[in-house]
């Protein structure tokens, strides 16, 4: 399938409150590689199977959250052409200058009407410690911890979920894998995806704006989401569900929390998404089982717990 426009989620930005607990959850304890420390005080970190300099990026601050989530675009004319597609939509855009990140080029950045904060980019420094290309092997060092790969995806929660489908399908040329609608036919949460993933960002409708659910990782199978669980069990990390699976994606998943109380998610599996797929529908008296397949029911955390 050739991708082009929108390649894939390029990295998410989020606040947390002890930069010390932070780091150690998600270096020693995800598994995520420490690239640098910026002037300002933020960690950019990397999975071990990515090849981009980073891929999140932790800010301190006084509350948890999402700052903002970026994709990546194939080429430098394709960030003009969704600047101008934006515009036309009615969005306000705004321009973030080459370095103001480490290794990253110029961004555009627009907010939805959820209230998140999304950018675009097109040219990002090749990480020094990328996955082998010549005579590879199958890793460049042994993963550790959880073993995260990478960045995967991110859930949001906000109002205007109707709007939001509109645009990323209509504007940024996603397609809309899996929906639950309200019993009147609205859009009550989305998964879309810009690649053959099932998902690459997904939102709730929520009456509050700008919140984070989840921000995925990807782990290579489901004997490593047992060995995640293993750890965080070992060191006492919150788990809020798992070891189980979704109807919803097919993935198989934990949810836990970081220090900071923004929720994790370790993911692995999922089905292949092609453009020519119809999308799959859930109804609301059946989400319980779309979530969390083995339990067949939501538990009260999840659906209320954001940060």
């Amino acid at each position: 399938m050739a991708l082009t426009g929108v390649l894939r989620p390029g990295f998410i930005q989020l606040r947390v409150l002890d930069m010390a607990a932070a780091e150690t959850h998600y270096v020693d304890r995800m598994g995520l590689n420490k690239v640098c420390t910026g002037d300002d005080g933020r960690v950019y970190l990397k999975g071990w199977d990515e090849f981009d300099h980073h891929s999140v990026i932790l800010r301190p601050a006084d509350a948890a959250g999402i700052d903002v989530m970026a994709f990546k675009v194939a080429s430098d004319a394709d960030l003009d052409a969704f600047e101008t597609r934006i515009t036309d939509w009615g969005l306000a855009v705004d321009h973030v200058a080459e370095g103001e990140q480490p290794g990253l080029g110029r961004r555009i950045g627009f907010t939805i009407p959820t209230g998140h904060r999304i950018e675009l980019y097109a040219a990002i420094a090749l990480s020094e410690n990328h996955p082998p290309i010549h005579n590879p092997h199958v890793w460049p060092e042994e993963p550790r911890g959880m073993k995260a790969t990478r960045f995967d995806h991110a859930l949001l929660y906000g109002p205007n979920v109707d709007r939001v489908l509109a645009f990323f399908t209509e504007v940024l040329d996603f397609s809309l894998a899996e929906k639950v609608d309200t019993p009147e036919g609205a859009p009550m949460a989305i998964w879309l995806t810009c690649s053959n993933k099932a998902h690459d960002i997904a939102f709730v409708n929520y009456p509050e704006p700008g919140k984070l659910h989840h921000a995925a990782f990807f782990l290579d199978t489901w004997m490593d989401i047992g060995h995640a669980a293993d750890i965080m069990t070992r060191y006492d990390i919150s788990i809020d569900v798992g070891p189980t699976r979704h109807g919803i994606t097919r993935g198989q998943t934990i949810y836990f929390f970081d220090p900071s109380g923004n929720r994790n998610e370790v993911f692995a599996g999922g089905y292949t998404y092609y453009p020519d797929n119809p999308t799959r529908s859930w109804s609301p008296d059946e989400l319980g089982r779309g979530i969390f397949y083995y339990e067949r029911r939501l538990n009260d955390a999840f659906l209320s717990v954001v940060t």
